[in-house]
């Protein structure tokens, strides 16, 4: 279980995020959503410790992860696996390559900087590419892949920290569509199939609501919406969004179609 206990976030004079309590049972899959600047990024970056937070407590089980340093520190962010918006893959290596990085909490420095992995090693990343329909990816230098395919890579490089939570920071803010289905439906294959937590910082509302068990909506770096999808109404989302209401609501998305992954995933 995640716990926040008044976490808050100051820059300057600025509240990024303001007095948040939350309670995540583990194996939830949570969407956050609110309009740009009001501090989504910035709280899941405090759950992984990018971000300190200036008060307040977070917790995963028996661990409070804001008392953490050193290897304690290293060993939660392998714990707590992180995907950003723009994949940050090694865009010259191949992709089995760019997976088994995920491995290198377990791997001494020598082995990683000679690309000598184990049998075992590879075998896992592997099967996490193929899981994910991209097992035929592996010898592709990742930079001659498509944003929904490096995106899926990107997951399959964090399932191989063997995590216990995973956030998605605007995981498919740069893709078209139909890649951000593919990208959605891996996340939720992950959350379904290894029993993952998983929280995703998202815009659209249409994925949000056809993916995630709950949304937490952010306004100012508060918590004003925390229910599941069929409860965020109109008048939620313009209590979220305010003036840019009326471009969300009831946008021609149709992105969410959660129920599997799409016919031809690997020609995107």
């Amino acid at each position: 279980m995640l716990v926040l206990e008044s976490v808050s976030k100051t820059f300057g004079k600025t509240n990024a995020v303001n007095n948040v309590s939350l309670t995540v049972p583990s194996g939830q899959f949570v969407g956050v959503i609110g309009r740009s600047g009001a501090g989504k990024s910035t709280l899941l970056r405090m759950l992984n410790r990018l971000g300190e937070p200036t008060s307040g407590r977070i917790l995963w089980k028996d661990t409070d992860v804001t008392a953490l340093n050193g290897a304690d520190l290293r060993d939660w962010r392998r714990r707590c696996a992180m995907i950003f918006q723009h994949f940050n893959l090694v865009g010259r290596l191949d992709v089995l390559n760019n997976v088994l990085l995920g491995r290198l909490a377990y791997t001494p420095t020598w082995r990683a900087a000679l690309k000598a992995w184990t049998r075992d090693d590879r075998a896992m990343a592997l099967a996490a590419l193929d899981q994910l329909d991209i097992a035929m990816l592996a010898p592709q230098r990742a930079d001659s892949l498509s944003g929904g395919q490096q995106q899926r890579v990107a997951i399959c490089r964090a399932l191989l920290q063997e995590p216990e939570i995973v956030l998605a920071d605007e995981p498919v803010a740069s893709l078209d569509p139909r890649n951000s289905r593919i990208v959605m439906d891996a996340l939720q294959r992950i959350n379904r199939h290894f029993g993952l937590t998983v929280l995703v910082n998202l815009h659209s509302l249409d994925l949000a609501r056809g993916y995630c068990d709950r949304l937490i909506g952010m306004a100012a770096g508060r918590v004003v919406f925390d229910d599941v999808p069929a409860a965020l109404t109109d008048d939620a989302v313009r209590e979220l969004y305010g003036m840019e209401a009326n471009d969300v609501i009831g946008a021609a998305d149709t992105q969410a179609t959660p129920d599997g992954f799409m016919a031809d995933p690997i020609a995107a």
